[in-house]
């Protein structure tokens, strides 16, 4: 039995106006909306909140840009990610 093989990136497209969580290889977090993405995961994001720890909001920052080379890994459930942060 062959599986299909699947680019990552289209999971990453089909998030596009979704909530995604992001942590960078230096150890920021953030939450916000995908906006868009490219080929090399660069990432715009809106209504973005930074966040410490999954668990304490540090900023509210509006549109962030983040590098894709930067990236350590996405979940596409932030409310599972950063639950604390969030809810408080």
């Amino acid at each position: 039995m062959i599986e299909e093989v699947v680019n990552p990136l289209k999971y990453l497209k089909d998030a596009i106006n979704s909530p995604i969580y992001v942590k960078l290889k230096d150890g920021s977090e953030y939450v916000g909306i995908l906006k868009t993405t490219d080929n090399t995961m660069n990432l715009i994001l809106e209504d973005v909140i930074e966040i410490r720890g999954s668990k304490q909001v540090v900023a509210k920052l509006g549109r962030a840009i983040i590098r894709g080379s930067m990236i350590q890994y996405i979940s596409f459930n932030p409310e599972i990610a950063a639950e604390q942060a969030l809810v408080g």
